[in-house]
């Protein structure tokens, strides 16, 4: 996977308070790999492997992953704010090899670039925006939903995941929400 063995390289390479900037330049110059056809795809894609989900459910989901996950890689395009945000190298490279084995895994069943998608959204709303993953509002089956309070985010299924090999629970940033 390019993007994560550039960036691997790169966490290993460049000071700490230097890394936001430069990581952000990496993820823009990913980003611009990624076509309006390649978005219609993963569209296409993330509708297909939803299609047997409750109505509601499916439709409030689509339209997160469709407005925040495929969204964002305009913003991160268009991104030319400056951070000042430190990036914990061991956290980084555990997350980089966390999305590494993802995108092992995807790429032999995705017919799509969803997992350079993926990989680029995770790192820029956990490191660059320090934002949880899967944004404010975004609804989980039991009609849970991230969540914000005091500053502080809250996903309903973090722990449920943090042991799956693949999942991005363990570098985002959200906190268990407690129901």
């Amino acid at each position: 996977m390019n993007l994560c063995m550039t960036t691997l390289r790169m966490s290993l390479a460049e000071k700490r308070q230097h890394l936001s900037k430069l990581f952000l330049e990496v993820l823009k110059e990913h980003s611009g790999t990624i076509s309006v056809y390649d978005l219609m795809s993963v569209t296409a894609e993330l509708r297909e492997d939803t299609k047997y989900v409750q109505d509601k459910y499916r439709e409030e989901t689509n339209a997160v992953y469709v407005k925040y996950f495929l969204g964002r890689i305009k913003n991160i395009r268009d991104d030319n704010n400056q951070y000042d945000g430190s990036i914990d190298k061991d956290d980084f490279i555990e997350s980089v090899a966390t999305l590494k084995s993802y995108q092992e895994g995807e790429s032999k069943t995705s017919k799509t670039k969803f997992p350079l998608i993926y990989a680029i959204v995770s790192l820029y709303t956990t490191y660059i925006l320090e934002e949880p993953i899967h944004p404010v509002g975004t609804p989980f089956p039991g009609s849970l939903k991230v969540t914000q309070k005091n500053g502080v985010f809250y996903c309903p299924v973090k722990e449920a995941n943090l042991e799956s090999p693949n999942a991005v629970c363990k570098m985002c940033i959200a906190e268990q929400l407690e129901f």
